[in-house]
């Protein structure tokens, strides 16, 4: 046994799944966005007009946009009430651009109806953040120690918090990208057969959150499977 583990730790299988599937994660959303980023909109809609003219049409007055530096950096940001767009969204009219800005117009009306996902995600904020910088820190320190047992199972719970924030956030940016393809076609934005290219960016997109949760679950799992393990070889 001292062997399987020293020398053959077969959980490293997990972290270059991880590792496939968030560079293949990447690679679609890079390659989809610059697709489409080529196509422009036959409303000549640039992005920050689109979430002008979603938010001015949900009813909301108190979010303001600004342009970031960037690429595919957009957000929106609750706490401030700013919708941030990338300067390849900006200022583009492609249909790559209006998907963008919709999507993150989403997220401000999620905010302003209360939705309860998003609500849970912004509570789990700080809990995420601390398990994201202290969780494998904990754990490592803990195999250092001679395979504490305390310490590790204290870091698995705290890499839990950031583990369960990824989980959480993809029901949140699922309804986003749903929102924006119901309110791009019905406000006009987009015409009804640019539609499909709308949702293939935004699919792209959301594939990204979909590898980041599966990233870090892989990578609890194995932390479960090693803190197992000292007490299999005893």
């Amino acid at each position: 046994m001292y062997f399987n583990y020293y020398y053959y730790d077969w959980t490293y299988l997990l972290v270059v799944l991880a590792g496939i599937i968030t560079l293949i994660a990447q690679a679609r959303v890079k390659g989809t966005f610059q697709k489409y980023s080529r196509i422009r909109s036959r409303s000549g809609l640039t992005g920050v007009d689109t979430a002008r003219k979603m938010l001015q049409y949900a009813g909301i007055f108190d979010v303001s946009i600004e342009r970031v530096s960037g690429q595919l950096s957009d957000h929106y940001d609750s706490t401030k009430k700013v919708l941030r767009l990338s300067e390849s969204t900006y200022d583009s009219d492609s249909v790559a651009a209006i998907g963008v800005a919709a999507h993150e117009c989403g997220h401000a009306i999620q905010h302003f109806e209360n939705y309860t996902p998003l609500n849970i995600r912004r509570i789990l904020v700080p809990a995420a953040n601390i398990g994201s910088y202290l969780g494998v820190p904990i754990i490592i320190l803990g195999f250092l120690l001679d395979w504490n047992q305390t310490l590790i199972q204290i870091g698995i719970v705290v890499f839990s918090m950031a583990v369960l924030f990824q989980l959480v956030t993809l029901p949140v940016e699922f309804n986003a990208s749903r929102i924006a393809v119901k309110l791009v076609e019905q406000y006009g934005i987009l015409a009804q057969d640019e539609v499909p290219a709308c949702k293939k960016v935004l699919s792209a997109a959301a594939l990204t959150y979909v590898a980041a949760a599966a990233a870090s679950v892989l990578q609890l799992i194995r932390f479960v499977v090693l803190s197992g393990g000292n007490r299999r070889r005893d």
